[in-house]
């Protein structure tokens, strides 16, 4: 019973703000859900202190010598991960976790709540990724980017060469979001400078690329990642997976017997080389 209110609970929380929102206190820690990890501190190449969890597999299951760095959404903060967390753990994959600068229990940052997102989230990024790296040098260690973290996901992604990428609800038209959520929503966003040069990043992401899309996401449509994989090159190896779901809906819908059972398998399916 515990299980199934705190994982009502984390669905609540995982819901896109299209908007940054962040929250200081995390409702929940990994050792929650039975987890092992540990807690690390982060400093970013501007030195900047993030705060992130490294969550290991589960002893149940064989260890797939992969690490995925999970970049999260808009709104909350890393805990809002940790149900995302478990399903790899239990699937045999090592996460990293970690809170954006002005989120959670990372160091302060001014925030604008009707900013889109800030390009210092890539630095944030691009340090939790390198973190990861040195903790697991014998790993695969890619990223897992979820809406925002999916736009800030491929900007590293394109310089850092992560072994992989994979991506939920990608924002590839940031126009688009800020004219549609001003349309339905009376909702006005903003764009940093940064954004004018955003169209160019994906075609310079060379690792695998996993795109998984909701067929009802009205806020990073299925054609902003059918597109992208569209317009691979020959060389560059993409793959979208569609389900019928809303934005960042593709965990709830693919589970099983057990959260994102489905989801995490069509991960390692696309992972060994095959389709998602």
């Amino acid at each position: 019973m515990v299980r199934i209110l705190l994982f009502c609970l984390a669905l609540l929380v995982a819901g896109p703000a299209f908007a940054i929102r962040p929250v200081a206190e995390w409702w929940a820690k990994p050792d929650t859900l039975g987890l092992k990890y540990q807690q690390l501190e982060i400093t970013t190449a501007d030195n900047v202190k993030l705060v992130a969890w490294l969550i290991e597999p589960s002893a149940k299951a064989p260890d797939q010598h992969t690490t995925m760095v999970v970049a999260g959404g808009d709104a909350y903060n890393m805990s809002s991960s940790i149900y995302t967390a478990w399903a790899l753990a239990d699937a045999g994959y090592r996460s990293l976790l970690f809170d954006y600068r002005g989120f959670g229990h990372s160091q302060a940052f001014a925030i604008d709540p009707q900013r889109l997102y800030y390009e210092e989230f890539a630095i944030d990024l691009s340090a939790a990724l390198a973190k990861a790296r040195h903790l697991a040098p014998r790993d695969r260690v890619g990223i897992l980017g979820l809406s925002m973290g999916a736009i800030v996901g491929s900007e590293v992604a394109a310089r850092a060469r992560p072994d992989f990428l994979i991506t939920e609800g990608y924002p590839g038209n940031l126009p688009g979001i800020v004219a549609y959520q001003k349309a339905a929503k009376n909702k006005t966003i903003t764009l940093p400078a940064e954004a004018a040069a955003y169209p160019a990043v994906a075609a310079h992401v060379r690792c695998p690329w996993l795109f998984i899309a909701g067929t009802q996401d009205k806020n990073t449509p299925l054609t902003d990642s059918s597109a992208v994989v569209q317009a691979a090159r020959r060389k560059q190896r993409r793959q979208l997976l569609a389900v019928d779901c809303g934005h960042l809906g593709a965990q709830e819908k693919l589970t099983e017997k057990f959260f994102a059972e489905g989801y995490v398998r069509a991960i390692g399916r696309f992972l060994a080389g095959g389709k998602a």
